[in-house]
């Protein structure tokens, strides 16, 4: 956040095609400015369902291809619905699209698990890990995206989560109905990483490692707002000042969520991001639920300990900036760490093949015995990773 609240793009979002002009009827409903009308939790995932099968349509003529799983539930994603033989797609020009082209043949020896699950960040869903799961799927993982509570196709109101308990717990009660030996990689992007030092206290056994995607990896005691507090302002100050809070409840009451505009989006998320990703997040993007990142969190070595972390650091952020990535390994040290030069605040958008290769990579890494004591594993993903 923080800084680059001064440097946010400015300009039109999007040019010329039917997403980019719904995006703009969907902010207007959205907001309820003027009169506007608010769109039902239907519309809205209506909406949603409709914009996310048009950024699939166009990565699938971009040469890629997309495994979508949405259960009966609606909380996660991950059914193959690609085009078929791969040999047979064509190549995109997008530098930045997910294809076969160029994609290196990856042997998965010895894996602790092929499960890798995938936790949003603030304001996203499960739709945002689409060129994810699709390039995992192909590596022979298994991939499976959820919805946190408020979030995505979720109809919890935004303004009723109280706790990072309630936020959290449709990531619970996936890891809690897990069979009995198995264990999961669980990813984490944004505050996202709140959630899943939560699951990593809650639910330990169930987890091989954790990966923090650009994410707040707090400490005990530390709230996730906390990481962002040297760029923002204090909590304090930011909840007395700040222009984008959500006042679910009514004025008089504690601000209940938070929620930039698309400019502010553009600017902080997707600096680097192709301009289909964006328009799909226009569209798809909720509002931020407030108190599961202003909650201190509880965590001992006992259960959140003894499970094996790595932080993903993108190198041209503009929402979680370098400095502050770096602080955060630097007082809350990992057990790797990787970077992706040239990577947005969103990679699963900005560098897809990059953030794919590193959590290959992460899930092949095994036990710690192999590892010398404190001795961290560091790479640095090249930007040219995602070229196609």
């Amino acid at each position: 956040m923080g800084n680059a609240f001064a440097s946010c793009m400015t300009g039109k979002q999007h040019r010329g095609a039917a997403l980019a002009s719904r995006s703009k009827r969907m902010g207007s409903a959205r907001t309820p400015r003027g009169g506007a009308a608010k769109l039902t939790p239907a519309e809205e995932e209506m909406l949603h369902r409709q914009a996310l099968a048009m950024a699939i349509h166009q990565h699938l003529d971009a040469g890629g291809s997309v495994s979508r799983r949405i259960d009966a539930g609606g909380a996660s994603m991950s059914r193959r619905i690609g085009p078929g033989n791969t040999s047979s797609r064509r190549h995109g020009g997008l530098p930045d699209s997910v294809t076969n082209a160029k994609a290196v043949q990856v042997v998965l020896e010895n894996l602790e698990t092929k499960k890798v699950v995938l936790v949003h960040g603030e304001g996203f869903g499960a739709w945002c890990w689409y060129k994810t799961i699709s390039l995992l799927e192909e590596a022979g993982l298994d991939p499976v995206a959820l919805d946190l509570a408020g979030s995505g196709i979720d109809h919890t109101d935004a303004n009723s989560i109280a706790t990072l308990e309630e936020y959290s717990k449709p990531l619970i009660d996936y890891l809690s109905k897990l069979p009995e030996n198995e264990k999961v990689v669980l990813v984490g992007h944004s505050c996202g990483g709140a959630s899943v030092s939560y699951a990593l206290e809650r639910c330990p056994e169930k987890i091989s490692k954790a990966v923090f995607l650009t994410a707040t990896m707090v400490k005990d005691s530390q709230k996730p707002f906390d990481v962002f507090s040297e760029e923002l302002a204090s909590a304090d100050v930011f909840l007395q000042e700040s222009q984008f809070l959500l006042y679910g409840n009514g004025k008089d009451k504690p601000p209940t969520g938070l929620r930039f505009d698309k400019q502010q989006i553009k600017g902080l998320y997707f600096n680097q991001s192709p301009s289909k990703d964006i328009a799909l997040a226009a569209v798809s993007m909720r509002p931020i639920p407030l108190a599961p990142i202003m909650e201190k969190l509880a965590l001992t070595a006992e259960k959140y300990g003894t499970v094996r972390r790595y932080f993903i650091q993108t190198l041209d952020d503009h929402m979680l900036s370098p400095d502050a990535q770096e602080k955060l390994v630097r007082e809350n040290p990992p057990d790797g760490i990787f970077k992706i030069k040239g990577g947005d605040h969103c990679p699963f958008f900005s560098k897809p093949q990059s953030l794919h290769k590193i959590l290959v990579e992460i899930a092949q890494i095994q036990a710690p015995a192999l590892l010398l004591p404190g001795k961290a594993i560091s790479e640095e993903v090249e930007e040219n990773a995602d070229k196609s």
